[in-house]
């Protein structure tokens, strides 16, 4: 019988009585098992064991610890090859107690079939702590592994920020390339520190209930907080927590969504609101917002009080058809349709009535724009009943002075008809389009003569005279002989000494 270096007997584990026992207690476990003499010699192995490996009797797995190495090659799950003394059969025979270990197999010679186990040994000693045996325990978790793997690249290529931390102590154990973009952090700054070192929740609107629930492990709801940036700025997000098991550990996904924009865009419409309310309040136009919807009047600005004379609080909150404002209901529906049907109203004369009942000559002009989310109308009216006025008058000057134009070079008479017709919105023709001869006839038509009187003054035959006329009319739009006379008068021409 062979002898261990103490001088006792050497009993193997294949001579033992409860080798059988043992062999019906593992046989049917979905673990598996491998049992080595303290050689290292392997003695026995489940069916699990050989599936877990690819084979199918125990010699095919190698008849010791080194017949293994040659045939299965191990490597961590960082890609890095075990050296010989690491492997666990190895590690078992030396005495080594071996927990939970990791490692991808590769079968050797049967086509570099691959699978994740985890591995852990057992010492089987006897009543007086004489090592008997070995057991080395093997879980396949291929599909696991596999799965987690789906997951760190589904994981790392989501655009979307996240990070994931143990339970246990709260440290970042991954953070995708979302997140390092959305923060600009290099990822060695980020794996390793803790929530709290991070600041995760330190200004979230509901910072106790986050870490009520990190505490036990439960989901954290979404919430919005500031995180720090490397650069000592801080960026607005929506963050949540789920837990998840990652590796056999207890993790906490955490999720993020950038809110920087959406702050960036809300600061910029305020100042832009800011810069409106300031021109709306300073313009020295009448101004006006109301809503598209029921045209009731929201803001009113200095100008547009100064000109009607109305307060604020009588305008405010009401519309135009209860102020009264427009001289005619005609007139207010006219424009508010316009408005509602195209967006805009440009330069409409409209008359508006003051708090005293006075009619004021405007122009009229409105636009759609947004505020606050909502639709409304933009009306500018610019009083012009002062201009309006000037212009009247400017008129009746003119028609005072062309009541006796004799003394007046025709240029100047002509201008002046002009003048008048453009402020009563009918622009007149000007004479340059005549020749010479027109003008001439034209001037004996002014002065009231006929056909005949005219061929006599000028020495021309009455049908020479018809045709010019015909042609005088064409040219100055008209078809009667009243007409072409009135034409005539209003530009000074038929008047004494001109011809």
């Amino acid at each position: 019988m062979a002898k261990r270096p103490d001088g006792h007997s050497l009993i193997g584990v294949r001579e033992t009585a409860d080798l059988d026992n043992l062999r019906l207690i593992v046989s049917g476990l979905r673990e598996g098992v491998i049992l080595l003499d303290p050689t290292g010699t392997i003695l026995w192995a489940n069916d699990a064991a050989l599936a877990m490996h690819g084979v199918t009797t125990v010699d095919t797995l190698g008849q010791d610890a080194a017949g293994y190495r040659s045939r299965f090659a191990l490597r961590y799950r960082n890609g890095h090859v075990l050296r010989a003394e690491d492997y666990p059969i190895e590690r078992a025979v030396a005495g080594e107690t071996v927990v939970d270990i990791v490692v991808e197999v590769t079968a050797a010679k049967a086509d570099g079939m691959r699978w994740v186990h985890q591995m852990r040994s057992l010492i089987l000693a006897d009543q007086r702590g004489a090592i008997e045996g070995l057991v080395l325990i093997v879980t396949d978790i291929t599909e696991r592994a596999e799965a987690e793997h789906r997951f760190r690249q589904a994981f790392n290529a989501n655009p979307a920020p996240a990070l994931i931390a143990r339970l246990t102590d709260l440290k970042v154990v991954r953070a995708n390339q979302g997140f390092l973009d959305m923060t600009g952090y290099a990822a060695d700054r980020i794996v390793g520190r803790t929530v709290y070192e991070l600041d995760l929740f330190t200004r979230a609107e509901r910072r106790d209930l986050a870490h009520e629930r990190l505490a036990a492990g439960n989901p954290v709801p979404q919430m919005e907080t500031e995180i720090d940036l490397p650069e000592g700025e801080t960026k607005l997000v929506i963050v949540a927590g789920q837990p998840i098991g990652l590796e056999d550990e207890d993790c906490m996904l955490f999720t993020f969504a950038d809110l920087e924009p959406r702050r960036k865009a809300e600061t910029a419409l305020r100042h832009s609101e800011e810069r409106f309310q300031q021109a709306f309040d300073l313009a020295p136009v009448a101004m006006v917002v109301a809503s598209l919807k029921n045209h009731a009047l929201l803001e009113v600005n200095q100008a547009f009080r100064t000109m009607t004379g109305h307060s604020e609080t009588t305008l405010v909150g009401r519309s135009p058809g209860e102020l009264t404002l427009w001289d005619t209901a005609v007139t207010r529906r006219r424009m508010e349709e316009q408005v509602e049907a195209t967006g805009k109203l440009r330069n409409e004369d409209a008359k508006v009535r003051t708090s005293t009942g006075q009619f004021l000559d405007c122009l009229v002009s409105a636009a759609t724009i947004d505020r606050a989310g909502d639709r409304c109308v933009l009306w500018v009216i610019q009083d012009i009943t002062e201009r309006r006025q000037s212009e009247l008058d400017l008129v009746a000057a003119i028609e005072a002075v062309m009541s006796d134009a004799s003394w007046f070079s025709r240029n100047v008479v002509e201008k002046l008809a002009n003048l008048r017709a453009d402020r009563a919105g009918k622009p007149l023709k000007e004479t340059a389009q005549l020749t010479r001869r027109e003008r001439e006839v034209l001037g004996h038509l002014g002065q009231g003569q006929d056909d005949e009187g005219i061929a006599d003054a000028l020495g021309l035959t009455r049908t020479t005279v018809r045709n010019h006329v015909s042609r005088i009319y064409g040219k100055i739009g008209v078809n009667k002989r009243g007409a072409a006379i009135i034409w005539a008068r209003e530009r000074g021409i038929g008047g004494k000494g001109i011809s």
